[in-house]
């Protein structure tokens, strides 16, 4: 019936099934499974990743050797004193000496590494990273940096994933949402966040948004929940009082405009960090080309803060991951606004110094910190103008916390989804949706790119913002169609079915036998210019070797599925229900008409 493809187009499908051919794909269950021992060795990445960080910590700040250390509570002045200055520089150098000499994937925060490897590098990510990122990323934490462990976690995973990735030959794609399993479990494991983790890979690093991408995702971040709920404890991250209003009671009018301004508030704190964060990072190689300069000088400003804070309040305040400030917030025992407020100012200047100078550590800790001081901060002065505003400060921070983080980050359901899951309460949950999305807004109106994406825009990788634009499959196949098709008999030669205008316009041909449908010729260069040198030749010749069909009111991703199925470069258009005959064709969609689709689904 159909006669096969010409030697040009065998060439073409020939070279590019080779690199295919090379690269291993598993089905969806046995990439689940990898997906479970990937969970599983990142939920036990993480405990002992904390448990690294609380050795460094009681090493440089309590002259003890344990590894045991709750972050949620204060501890008062170093054991040490006023010598805890240099515990942020000894730590730093090593930190210096450690990426410089093994892993300089693993200098900053990480997340924009992982998604570097996405999106430009195949889904490779050297298995040493892990190893050098949990090291260098506890020393910095544990010394005094003022970072976060989500952010190293998250690069842990993706680089074990990775590296299991390429010990079995994972093809690139299937690498990629490893890859994303792994970073999402990471975080997942870190916060006792699983559903967090799960959106975390969605809206941050995934491509893609499908049952082989996200059923992966979960399956890793429940295996490395479990794991960390085992090892560490099922309890959320923060113990929350009961705030003081209910889902069955409507929002006082005080409260709903004090929130619409801390979300507003919250954007403009996100575009700071953001932009303050970009300027320590390209600030600091100016002072000096030498790195460890960089450092000393970098870890001295940490030191000295510590030293003053401790002198002026008892505690360093800024130094590591802060979450003993933000429970401190939350059991209103820190109310003093200016107190808050300067907690604020330093920890931004702590996290952005820590991490120009070349620091190793997340930002997400450090985000929680400046939302949870800036909400309360904010509820407290409100309370001192409007003492029946109804604000109350754990309920404003909880509100902050997600804000500079969805604001920041870009992750705008994660924060939301992930502040409920580490606080566990619901009640608030629709002023935390509200100010996310006004900061959010904000922030975009401020600067366009995130937290994560700034820096690799400045490297030229631009990391695309409406990653998941698969509307356009919504369509269906008479919407994107093309109208205009040669009809032709079998038989009949090119020199007939070519009139000299048609190939200036190089149309799709259809040919036909007795009003039967024979095939399908694509619109291609090599037939129109074979009708130039050779017009005797008859049009069958040309034919697709398999012939795809698809109904008008067909949506593109059936047509879509069929074309991959059958590996064709067009299908016919019919009208109608019943086997079609040549009268019932009504169009092609071609591979130019397709982009055409995905182009225009396109938003700037």
């Amino acid at each position: 019936m159909l006669t096969g493809s010409s030697n040009e187009e065998r060439a073409l499908i020939g070279s590019a099934a080779k690199p295919a051919a090379e690269e291993r794909r598993v089905s969806l269950l046995t990439l689940c499974g990898l997906a479970l021992a990937t969970g599983i060795m990142t939920g036990f990445g993480a405990v002992g990743f904390r448990a690294l960080i609380a050795l460094v910590h009681n090493l440089f700040y309590n002259a003890r050797l344990s590894a045991v250390f709750n972050a949620n509570v204060s501890e008062g002045p170093s054991y040490f004193g006023d010598l805890v200055f240099f515990s942020p520089i000894v730590g730093g150098l090593i930190v210096v000496y450690l990426v410089r000499t093994f892993a300089p994937e693993a200098k900053g925060h990480g997340v924009p590494e992982v998604m570097d490897a996405i999106f430009y590098k195949r889904g490779t990510i050297r298995g040493k990273v892990a190893v050098v990122k949990a090291l260098a990323s506890a020393l910095s934490i544990g010394s005094g940096a003022a970072v976060g462990r989500e952010g190293p976690i998250i690069q842990i995973g993706a680089a074990l994933a990775s590296a299991f990735s390429k010990l079995i030959g994972l093809s690139t794609r299937q690498r990629i949402t490893l890859i994303s399993a792994g970073a999402g479990a990471g975080i997942a494991a870190t916060f006792n966040t699983p559903l967090g983790g799960v959106l975390f890979a969605l809206e941050i690093l995934l491509p893609e948004v499908s049952n082989r991408t996200f059923l992966p995702v979960v399956v890793a971040t429940g295996a490395a929940t479990t794991i960390g709920r085992i090892l560490i404890g099922p309890d959320p991250a923060f113990a929350v009082p009961d705030v003081q209003f209910s889902l069955a009671n409507s929002l006082a009018a005080g409260e709903i405009l004090g929130f619409v301004l801390l979300g507003l508030l919250c954007g403009v704190a996100a575009w700071a960090f953001i932009r303050l964060l970009v300027f320590m990072e390209d600030g600091f190689p100016q002072l000096s080309e030498n790195e460890y300069v960089q450092n000393i000088v970098g870890m001295a400003a940490i030191g000295l803060m510590m030293v003053v804070l401790t002198r002026l309040f008892g505690h360093s305040y800024v130094d590591g991951v802060g979450y003993a400030v933000i429970q401190e917030i939350f059991d209103q025992k820190m109310t003093a606004v200016g107190l808050l407020a300067l907690l604020f100012v330093l920890k931004m200047l702590a996290t952005t110094i820590s991490l120009g100078s070349g620091a190793s550590g997340g930002i997400f800790s450090p985000s929680l910190y400046l939302g949870a001081t800036l909400g309360a901060a904010f509820a407290a002065a409100v309370e001192m103008v409007l003492p029946h505003s109804g604000l109350s400060l754990p309920s404003a921070a909880i509100v902050g916390m997600a804000a500079v983080v969805g604001a920041g980050t870009g992750g705008v359901m994660t924060a939301i989804v992930m502040v409920f899951e580490m606080t566990r309460d619901y009640a608030i949950i629709v002023p935390v949706i509200v100010a996310v999305a006004l900061a959010a807004g904000v922030r975009r109106a401020l600067v366009g790119e995130t937290i994560y994406t700034i820096k690799l825009r400045h490297r030229g990788h631009r990391i695309p913002k409406e990653r998941h634009i698969n509307l356009y499959l919504v369509q269906q196949a008479q919407d994107i169609m093309e109208r205009g098709f040669i009809v032709a008999s079998a038989g009949t030669t090119l020199r007939e079915a070519i009139v000299p205008d048609d190939i200036e316009d190089v149309r799709p041909i259809v040919v036909e036998r007795g009003g039967r449908i024979v095939g399908l010729i694509p619109p291609r260069s090599g037939l129109w210019l074979e009708a130039r040198t050779n017009p005797d030749v008859r049009v069958e010749k040309y034919v697709e070797s398999r012939l795809v069909i698809c109904r008008d009111q067909d949506l593109l991703s059936l047509a879509f599925a069929r074309l991959k199925r059958h590996g064709a470069g067009a299908a016919i258009v019919f009208r109608g229900t019943a086997r079609p005959r040549i009268n019932d064709v009504v169009g092609i969609i071609t591979k130019r008409v397709v982009a055409d689709a995905v182009i225009n689904s396109y938003e700037d």
